[in-house]
Order: structure tokens, then sequence, then C-alpha cells
């Protein structure tokens, strides 16, 4: 095609600054600008961000900035954060807490059983797997039953927790029901104080269950824009415009690959708490890749070794071609994140001075300051770039 898609909206750093850009910015705005895999029709939204500040970011088929979008299973990776964030304000007093600790109705039950941290792995040892429709506890049968709670507490065991993994909508519901029962708030209003407004995300919406549940293990509604907040959180070891808003180790611990699933998923290599990770080959390099997933290609990709964050938002639920094409963009941004950088340390060199850096309005393309809701941390030598402060 020699044009944008019809209906998609594209803007870069040159649309927002009079200023030089910085090369590797340019070729990743020209990567989004000219990419055309959407023959589909249901590809919604692409925010790039690089050492935080958006610097692409594209809107296709009658989606705008302001567009929500069920996220589905991507929102269990923001429920692992939530479940972090309930054990760093003392509300959850051990990750490794059995839910019953959590949640005494689930005392006497299989459930009950179930370590925290097994459950943020996938590996609760309950009889629940989605890939199975005759699994006890598997995700239709949970969304079909008239009461879910009674539901969840009565699917069986089937092996000892921590063993297995097996992937299901099941254990990170529960897992919002926990933090839900340890913080005495519903799990939606937990994120809107403790994670949503401390990133300035106002415009959002997260689905109840027939018991007022909110929905753990998914449909939340976001804009691309707040999915790529959430990532440069992660990006940014907890910190967002010099708050540490979760701890360096909190996020460490959530992104560290515990279960290897490779063999099973061609996208990932591994699990970790709700968070998934690829060792994905860009140029003759490998680059490491952590991800939050939802059906449909919906994707948060944290890129830390490129300082990027890519913020996917599509419609294509139930259709594989969803992932692969939301692979595929993302292998396309970092081609051209590659080539920008090798074209930038080439000029950088026959110059003999350093790279420009791009000079981008906050009001054009920062993320907006959120309410200060954790301690401030100061600049440090170490922290990633653009995560500094203000």
């Amino acid at each position: 095609m020699a044009g944008l898609l019809a209906g998609c909206q594209s803007q870069s750093p040159a649309q927002a600054t009079s200023g030089p850009l910085d090369p590797v910015d340019v070729v990743l705005a020209a990567a989004l600008r000219d990419w055309h895999g959407d023959t589909r029709g249901d590809l919604r939204g692409i925010v790039v961000m690089r050492s935080g500040r958006i610097v692409a970011e594209r809107y296709d088929n009658g989606a705008s900035p302001d567009s929500l979008n069920d996220i589905r299973s991507a929102g269990k990776s923001v429920t692992a954060l939530l479940a972090t964030l309930a054990v760093e304000r003392g509300a959850i007093p051990d990750i490794d807490a059995p839910l019953k600790r959590l949640w005494p109705a689930s005392s006497d039950t299989a459930v009950g059983e179930v370590p925290l941290s097994a459950a943020l792995t996938m590996q609760s040892g309950l009889d629940a797997f989605d890939d199975d429709p005759a699994s006890p506890g598997n995700e239709n049968k949970m969304d079909e039953a008239p009461d879910p709670i009674a539901f969840a507490l009565a699917v069986p065991r089937a092996q000892a927790p921590g063993l297995v993994y097996r992937y299901n909508s099941l254990t990170a519901y529960l897992v919002g029901v926990a933090v839900t029962q340890a913080t005495g708030q519903r799990l939606s209003d937990f994120a809107d104080v403790q994670l949503f407004r401390p990133l300035g995300i106002t415009q959002w919406r997260w689905a109840q269950d027939k018991a007022g549940q909110t929905k753990g293990q998914g449909n939340l509604w976001l804009s691309a824009r707040s999915m790529a907040r959430i990532g440069e959180l992660v990006r940014c070891e907890g910190r967002y415009r010099g708050n540490q808003l979760v701890s360096a180790a909190g996020i460490a611990a959530l992104l560290a690959p515990r279960v290897p699933i490779g063999e099973d998923d061609p996208y990932a290599d591994s699990y970790g708490r709700f968070w998934y990770f690829k060792a994905l080959p860009i140029g003759g390099e490998t680059v490491p890749v952590h991800f939050a997933s939802g059906n449909g290609g919906n994707k948060i990709y944290v890129i830390p070794t490129r300082n990027l964050v890519v913020a996917i938002t599509s419609s294509a639920y139930g259709q594989g071609y969803g992932q692969r094409r939301s692979q595929a963009i993302l292998q396309a941004l970092l081609t051209a994140a590659q080539r920008g950088a090798v074209g930038a340390r080439s000029t950088s060199g026959s110059a003999g001075s350093g790279s420009t850096r791009s000079s981008v309005p906050s009001s054009a393309t920062s993320l907006s300051a959120g309410a200060a809701a954790a301690t401030t941390a100061a600049a440090s030598p170490t922290a990633p770039p653009g995560c500094g402060g203000d």
C-alpha cells in the first residue's frame, strides 16, 4: 500500500516538535507509519514509548487515543501488580500465604490450600484448564455459573500446588478475590486508588461478575495510552515520574521467568507472575521482552534493553492471527530500533559527537503526572532512561 490504511491516524514526533529528533525515534515513527499488516479491520491502537516519551502512535478502524478496549487476559497482569501492591501496603502478609489466610471462606476447600505465589504462576494444582472444556474449573463453566464464588470454591485439586503449569482464568479470579478480601476493597477500587490514579489513568472500566466481584482474570477496558503507562511503570522498575509506586524488587519478582512454557506457547518462553517472557531474535541479536497478553492480540510489551514500551489494542477476539499480528508489529519496531541505533552510532562516530535527543513537548507526547501515592524516589544513576523524575 502506498498510504495509510483507511481510517488510520498516525502521529510521529515530527508532528509535535521543531527541535532535532533522535534517529531511533525517527525510524520507530516511520516503521509504525508504514506498517500495513492489518487487512482484517480489527486492529485498534498502537503506542510506542521510548525512554519515557511517546515517540509514535497510530489508531485504526475508528479508534482514537481515548478509545477503551477490552484487553482480555492482559488484565491478569494488572491483577498481579495489584497483588504485589497489596503485599507492599501490608494488606497481604506474605506472597506465599495460602488463600485461606486471606479469604477465610476458602478454608476447608482445595482453593484455600493454594499459596498466593503458586496461583500467580498458574500452578495452583486445581483442576482448572481453559484448553479443556471438560475441566471442572474451565473458564466458560465459571462464566455460566449462577454463583461464581460457589463455583470457584467447589473446584477440586488435581495435584499439589506448585508442580504443574495449567493456564486458566479461574486462578486469576481467585487472586482477585483474595486481594479484595485482604484489602477490604473491591479489586477495581483498590486499582483506582493504588495504581490507576497514581499513573494518571482516569478513563477505564472493569467488568464484574454475577457475584459482584471484579473479574481479576480480565475484561479490563483501557486505552492504548493507559496500557503504555502501565508498561512504563514496569520498565521503570516500579517508578513513575519520580514516585516509587511499586518496589523494584516487586517488579523483578513479577517478571522473573519461573515456569518454562515455550513447548506449548509459540509466543513465549516462560511465565512469571501473570507476566510472560520471550527472548526474541532480532537481526542476529536476542532481545528480552516481558509482556502482558490478552485474547485478540492485546499486548503490553516491555523491552528494558531498548528502553521501549509498546502497547497494542485489538478486537480480533478468538482469532489466532491477532497474536501473530501483534508479534509482527513488535518485530518490525525492534528491527527499526536496531537499524536506527546502528545509524546513530555511525553518525556519531563520523561527526565526533553524541547523538541528538528529541525535543517533544510534554503536552503532546509525555505521560501526565498522576497523584503522588507513594514515597518520592530521587533520580539515581542506575535508573532506566526516562525514569528518574519529572
